[in-house]
């Protein structure tokens, strides 16, 4: 069955594919499809800020574990990935982070993406934000999407950043300003007490739309082509096959591990690879899938000893009363995104910008697989080295688009990783031995007293290192044979097609990566209707 024609049509509602829909549908004459694999954004849990903590695994999710890490004891880690329109700023910990400046800086000089350097991208970073308290050279405040500081820090939390202190990095304000370095409570895509995703920012004000069609449950099984032209996709949706023609352009957005097996299904990639599955090769391109990066957070966890943190709201008459306070003034535990406190600081005191990021939570074992504690209330402290060394790979399981892809980050490949991980581990050890948390501490959970060596601490981060939900560049952009996409985002030797997702960063930003995904869609909006 086909459907109608457009002029573009978007694969993945995602953070990327939102601001795509939003973006291009503001011209009346430009027909628009998005599909969306997920469902309706209508889980409470996604809409309550601290309902991150529900949203790890489950049917928001695609499910995925990685391969065996060879480097991490040949754990299978849970990998989560949103199955939802907003994709991951529908579920993620709304952390507010854009990375530093000579990340993108990076890109532009080194790494083949001229008109991507912060200078260049700075205005789409302030075109997307919505900040309630920030403002300035660094600050937009009318974007659509919400930024906030948290209304009431847990107690834990605030004792989080006055430890850092104590263990001698100065106090920051704004991550996002001109001095990345520091400890402090974390911006928040957070808007009136709500999360505010990419779908609740960008694309729910435009539903109404005529020119922009927006369709959930729809599994896209290929991308169809005349010659090297793209010319409509093919989706399953309730048991039927459908096809919807682009008459521009076809605009991949579904993340650094759906957008790769879409284009590997649909005959892009390596082909060898695609021969041994029996996919006709439409263009070899020995980059798609390869690149992947991601963060690999290490957690350690302390008991408290008292209820001071979140943990305590797990008890049923204390989750009732936090869902009346929310329900009733908007206020209280359920505001907070669980993932308070962080801090960029050094492992080595040398590097010229941060190479460690830190991320408290008040609480314990709110992600899948992280441990509990036994008395119910404890504290997480999350560090991971900002820009890895190592890299991975997405490749197709089978060429049945029903099956979830071999995603393989290969974490800790690179013996600097590893050694950086470990002084991670080392100064989260040292914060919470700083006297503003010991008053709240019983004992520490996670590592145990007797890891004390360097060798102690890469073998904890070999044991218990674990995504943190930040896969990128699988379909890099550049110059180079193993680019994927030009710096325009067009797809090498294809035409009418394009990537506008964190897939093509050419290295990972130092930071979470949601805002510089929705900076990417901005940028991506522009290049396709020939702005610059």
């Amino acid at each position: 069955m086909a459907a109608g024609g457009y002029d573009y049509v978007i694969v993945g509602g995602g953070s990327a594919g939102c601001v795509l829909a939003s973006r291009l549908s503001e011209n009346e004459a430009v027909r628009v499809l998005m599909l969306e694999a997920g469902g309706k954004d209508s889980n409470p849990f996604i809409h309550m800020p601290v309902g991150f903590a529900k949203m790890t695994s489950g049917p928001l999710t695609w499910g995925l574990t990685t391969a065996p890490q060879k480097h991490a004891n040949n754990r299978e880690i849970p990998y989560a990935q949103a199955k939802v329109i907003g994709g991951g700023s529908s579920i993620n910990a709304e952390i507010f982070t854009r990375g530093n400046p000579a990340d993108y800086d990076r890109w532009a000089n080194e790494e083949g993406c001229k008109g991507w350097s912060f200078e260049e991208v700075q205005p789409y970073f302030l075109r997307s934000e919505g900040n309630t308290i920030l403002s300035g050279d660094w600050h937009g405040t009318d974007g659509p999407l919400g930024v906030s500081n948290l209304p009431d820090p847990q107690k834990t939390a605030r004792a989080f950043v006055q430890a850092c202190q104590e263990y001698g990095m100065p106090y920051n304000a704004d991550f996002n300003g001109k001095v990345q370095e520091g400890a402090g409570i974390y911006q928040t895509t957070i808007r009136n007490a709500r999360r505010c995703s990419a779908a609740v920012g960008y694309l729910r004000p435009v539903l109404h739309r005529k020119n922009l069609t927006v369709e959930t449950g729809c599994l896209v099984t290929r991308i169809l082509f005349e010659g090297n032209r793209a010319i409509g996709v093919e989706y399953a949706q309730n048991g039927q096959i459908r096809t919807a023609r682009a008459d521009s352009e076809i605009l991949v957005t579904s993340g650094a591990i759906g957008t790769p097996k879409i284009m590997m299904l649909s005959g892009i990639g390596p082909a060898d690879d695609l021969r041994a599955l029996e996919i006709d090769v439409v263009q070899d391109l020995p980059g798609v899938g390869e690149n992947l990066t991601d963060h690999f957070g290490i957690d350690i966890v302390a008991e408290l000893n008292g209820p001071h943190s979140l943990d305590k709201y797990n008890k049923l008459h204390w989750m009732a009363w936090a869902g009346l306070q929310y329900a009733l003034f908007r206020t209280g535990p359920v505001t907070s995104n669980v993932v308070e406190g962080g801090a960029f600081w050094y492992a080595d005191s040398d590097a010229p910008m941060p190479d460690l990021q830190f991320h408290f939570l008040a609480g314990a074992g709110a992600e899948e697989g992280v441990e509990s504690v036994a008395s119910g209330s404890g504290i997480t402290l999350n560090s991971y080295t900002l820009r890895p060394k190592s890299r991975g790979t997405v490749k197709l399981r089978s060429s049945d688009p029903a099956a979830n892809p071999i995603v393989d980050p290969n974490f800790l490949a690179e013996p600097d990783d590893l050694k950086t991980s470990a002084e991670g581990v080392r100064i989260s050890r040292e914060i919470f031995r700083q006297p503003s948390l010991q008053k709240y501490i019983k004992r520490m959970h996670l590592p145990g007293d007797d890891v004390q060596s360097q060798a102690d601490f890469e073998a904890y981060a070999r044991q218990y290192g674990r995504t943190s939900y930040h896969p990128t560049c699988t379909c890099k952009m550049g110059v180079d044979e193993m680019a994927v996409v030009d710096p325009e985002l067009r797809v090498r030797g294809l035409e009418g097609i394009r990537i506008c997702d964190s897939s093509v960063m050419p290295s990972l930003i130092g930071s979470n990566t949601n805002a510089p995904t929705i900076m990417i869609g901005e940028k991506a909006s522009d290049l396709v209707r020939g702005n610059r």
